[in-house]
């Protein structure tokens, strides 16, 4: 009897573009644009420039092309432009009961194996909604969360999945890929947890390129252990307990229940900022009349940013603590009207006015919000002033959120606000263009406009532009 990897392995290898429903294709382009905004959005961060560093000085010139210039060898690539996917935390969100996932985190590794593979737009499309749906659905079935360890485990199974269908591997070289990531890359939740580092936004980047070099390993003739689920020692005895899924039964249609963000922050603040906003507007508030803001929010969001049980979300010196502390977000949406990448400049992140505000921030998990969870993601804000005057607003979702997906003009906006300190218009046409008919277009050619950017270069680019139009 095949074996729980074995399946997966099956349904990625035999997965076709034909399979994918209209819906589906135009979600993974929706999503894929998105995932591209917030990478080149993430160009000049310190982060990239020193993952940058460290992929030249391993790899040197390679067979995988970077977005922003340049090239490395393609587990190196992986990594690099995943790690550019992910630095803003502004991309997709799979919302389960019991676990938060970021399914775009995969694009980066299916790029740098795509290329490696001279595959076509539609390949790409079919590669990236296998690891939507097998990240997804084990997200669904057998949560890690709660047992002490990272998300990033349950894509150990979708990025090799989604490599190995890029590759277009056999049954027999995936399965044992698998087997060797499912059992090699089960990393701990302390990532998320206590005083957040850079970490929390490599550790999938990081697992990715391992799960690059893993199919490369099983191309080779490397066996891995195939009950790594079921067997002695495997993760459902060591971690999840018994599941199973049928992967012969199983679709592409996850990708759709995926949400995007409008604001740049931790998934489950979505709804919370949404309020926020709204009291901004309705309300000419200043600082200096707040007495107290009280935030009601569900279970997983308290726990997760608003100071539960994952460390002490009012100390924020950080980009990495900041957007996941809904203290510090809350008071900044308030200051600002906004939560753009502008929030985190650490000069902003350290100002007396938002340090200050934040500490009048209290935030406790609702019940009846919980049993709306993941369905919804209510919040309840209130703000009370020191004349004891109480305003309150209260919010479930957000524009990209559960009940009010984001469409093709909505996430081109979101691209063009990422995109244009370092792109021209040009190229961000071209770009959204390629990705709205990719299954007309080759990966070669999304790669040809994406390595063409050059941030030191846009500045006078974009001056040019703005003459000629004139």
């Amino acid at each position: 009897m095949a074996t729980q990897i074995q399946r997966i392995a099956h349904f990625a290898t035999h997965a076709q573009f034909e399979s994918l429903s209209p819906q589906v294709r135009t979600q993974l382009k929706i999503r894929i644009l998105d995932a591209l905004g917030c990478a080149i959005g993430a160009l000049d961060s310190d982060l990239a420039t020193q993952v940058r560093k460290f992929g030249s000085e391993l790899g040197g010139a390679g067979k995988s092309r970077l977005i922003g210039g340049g090239s490395l060898r393609s587990d190196l690539a992986a990594f690099y432009n995943a790690a550019l996917v992910r630095y803003l935390d502004f991309n997709d969100s799979y919302l389960a009961p019991g676990e938060t996932c970021h399914p775009s985190d995969n694009l980066g590794a299916v790029l740098a194996a795509g290329e490696l593979a001279g595959i076509s737009g539609r390949t790409l499309m079919t590669a990236l909604a296998v690891a939507y749906q097998v990240q997804c659905r084990r997200s669904d079935v057998a949560p890690v969360r709660d047992h002490g360890f990272d998300h990033t485990v349950q894509g150990a199974y979708a990025a090799t999945a989604g490599i190995g269908r890029a590759l277009n591997v056999d049954d027999s070289v995936l399965a044992n890929a698998i087997a060797i990531s499912a059992t090699a890359l089960n990393a701990l939740r302390v990532t998320r947890t206590g005083t957040l580092s850079n970490w929390k936004g490599l550790a999938y980047p990081h697992m990715a390129a391992d799960c690059v070099r893993n199919v490369l390993l099983a191309r080779h003739g490397i066996t891995g252990p195939i009950e790594a689920m079921e067997g002695n020692k495997g993760f459902m005895q060591v971690v999840s307990g018994p599941f199973n899924i049928d992967w012969e039964k199983v679709d592409f249609e996850r990708v759709t229940r995926t949400v995007i963000k409008c604001h740049n922050a931790e998934i489950h603040s979505q709804s919370t900022l949404e309020a926020v906003l709204r009291l901004r507007s309705r309300h000419q508030l200043r600082v200096e009349d707040i007495a107290a803001i009280r935030v009601e929010i569900f279970d997983v969001g308290y726990r997760i940013i608003g100071g539960g049980e994952e460390g002490n979300k009012h100390f924020v010196q950080s980009k990495e603590q900041a957007d996941h502390s809904l203290p510090y977000l809350v008071a900044v949406a308030l200051l600002d009207g906004q939560v753009t990448p502008e929030q985190y400049a650490p000069q902003r992140i350290l100002r007396r006015d938002v340090q200050q505000l934040m500490r009048t921030v209290s935030v406790a998990a609702n019940e009846g919000y919980s049993r709306r969870f993941p369905a919804s993601m209510p919040a309840r804000v209130t703000v009370i002033l020191r004349n004891g005057r109480v305003l309150e607003e209260e919010a479930d979702t957000w524009p990209g959120g559960v009940g009010t997906p984001m469409d093709w003009p909505g996430v081109v906006h979101k691209f063009e606000q990422l995109a244009a300190p370092y792109t021209t218009v040009m190229q961000r046409g071209r770009i959204a263009a390629i990705v709205a008919e990719l299954e007309l277009h080759s990966l070669a050619e999304v790669m040809d406009e994406l390595a063409a950017i050059n941030p030191r270069h846009v500045g006078e680019g974009a001056v040019l532009e703005m003459r000629r139009a004139q």
